[in-house]
């Protein structure tokens, strides 16, 4: 179901590999990585920074006070990623930290109000593309589709 056989002319060595249209995997990168490129151009452009600082404006309103550990184990991505996006939300004074331990290295971080303002521009826009996203999906689908990734996130969490 997943695999597609190939003729010699596309690949005389290997006879067997994922589809690009079956494989479940392959499909939820490709539309993952596609969807965080335009997104990425998108917030770039209209408001100057990128998705990664995006997603931490999103966490930082969730989450307010949360350090490096806690956005990277929900995000799922690694802390440094997640330390970089915070510098340049500092150094833009969109987010700031205190140190509330005798640890320097961990801070909780909070949005500033420049960094508030920055996330309900944003968030409109954001909305406006996940609707795009969806187009053609009923409200039905929608649950349906986000009880699958959720599914997928928790196969993905419970996997070794």
């Amino acid at each position: 179901m997943f695999l597609v056989d190939l003729d010699e002319t596309e690949a005389p060595s290997h006879g067997t590999t994922l589809s690009f249209s079956r494989a479940t995997t392959v499909l939820l990168t490709f539309a993952a990585n596609r969807f965080t490129r335009k997104a990425a151009q998108h917030y770039r452009k209209q408001f100057g920074i990128g998705v990664m600082d995006w997603r931490m404006l999103v966490m930082l309103t969730r989450a307010p006070g949360c350090n490096v550990a806690h956005a990277s184990k929900t995000m799922g991505i690694d802390k440094a990623a997640v330390s970089r996006s915070l510098a340049r939300l500092e150094n833009s004074g969109l987010a700031a930290s205190t140190v509330n331990t005798p640890d320097e290295r961990r801070r909780d971080w909070r949005l500033t109000k420049r960094g508030h303002d920055l996330h309900d521009r944003i968030l409109k826009a954001s909305l406006k593309q996940q609707k795009a996203l969806l187009e053609g999906f009923t409200p039905l689908e929608v649950e349906q589709f986000n009880g699958f990734l959720r599914c997928c996130l928790k196969n993905l969490d419970s996997a070794s």
